[in-house]
């Protein structure tokens, strides 16, 4: 079956559209991003991950993507569609499962911008298709749905396919060091746990709030009691993208943006692959070497 999409001038305008609008699809990745955590609501709930989600919540999914999509791109609205974008009528489907969308009888033959994702991989993907009966198989329930074929799925024009998505560190790190992080009653101990087990990865504001699970979620990070504090004398920096993406560089770590922290342990040098802070030189502690020293102070401007 050649893919039908090649053919379709409206498709190929939509897509033109998309990739005008956002080449690198870091906004559609943000949107995303967005999405998975407002459906977990970790501040409120402690959850990060799709199977702790209601089932009512996992079908809402969908509903906050296309939301979340039309805040970010401004489309217009269509008349049975969700939006028109470059002029043509677009539906939104979300799934979890690839090649799961199901597609209501309002969009047969119209266009649908079909997206897919995975926070446990963090990666997602966007395509358009256009709904004909070539490409569908009917379901039988009352309301008619239907899902693609495997050709209609071999006919998705993908503009971005298993595209990065910015990574949830409490998904990265083994079950049972999260599951040890949340076993304290105290946010300011879940938080410090955090930092401890997440050294030289990013760690996101949202994953500090499922954590600490408190109101003012970034100020269990600070000095002045938070996670710094606590944990300078064993040497542990934690770097925030607002102020020390220059010094997360300079000492090898991934850079973190600007709603995102690194931790990262560093010990006294001599060398030049190092950062000065308090008058000193210092580095990135080596594998299976002691830290004798507490961390210095960070500036915070």
């Amino acid at each position: 079956m050649d893919n039908l999409s090649d053919s379709d001038a409206a498709l190929t305008a939509v897509a033109e559209q998309l990739r005008q609008i956002d080449p690198d699809g870091t906004r559609w990745a943000a949107v995303l991003r967005k999405t998975y955590d407002m459906i977990y609501n970790g501040q409120e709930t402690g959850r990060y991950r799709w199977d702790q989600l209601m089932k009512t919540e996992k079908t809402h999914f969908g509903t906050l993507f296309e939301i979340n999509a039309q805040r970010v791109f401004e489309f217009d609205g269509g008349i049975e569609t969700d939006y028109r974008i470059a002029g043509h009528q677009v539906d939104a489907k979300w799934s979890q499962a690839d090649g799961g969308w199901m597609l209501p009888p309002e969009v047969f033959d119209k266009l649908a911008l079909v997206a897919t994702g995975s926070d446990a991989e963090s990666t997602w993907s966007l395509g358009l298709i256009r709904v004909t009966s070539d490409v569908r198989r009917e379901k039988r329930n009352r309301d008619k749905k239907s899902q693609l074929t495997a050709e209609g799925r071999k006919a998705i024009r993908w503009l971005w396919r298993d595209a990065p998505l910015r990574p949830n560190v409490l998904l990265q790190l083994p079950r049972e060091t999260v599951d040890h992080i949340f076993d304290s009653r105290y946010g300011t101990e879940r938080t410090n746990r955090l930092f401890r087990a997440a050294e030289g990865m990013i760690v996101n504001r949202n994953a500090v709030a499922t954590v600490s699970r408190q109101l003012d979620a970034q100020k269990r990070v600070r000095y002045n009691g938070g996670a710094r504090s606590a944990l300078q004398p064993d040497g542990y920096l934690i770097l925030s993208g607002v102020y020390h993406r220059d010094l997360a560089a300079a000492l090898g770590v991934p850079v973190p943006l600007a709603d995102e922290y690194v931790s990262v342990r560093v010990v006294p040098t001599d060398g030049s692959d190092s950062i000065e802070l308090e008058g000193r030189r210092w580095r990135q502690v080596r594998p299976g070497e002691p830290v004798i020293e507490p961390a210095p102070k960070l500036p915070t401007s």
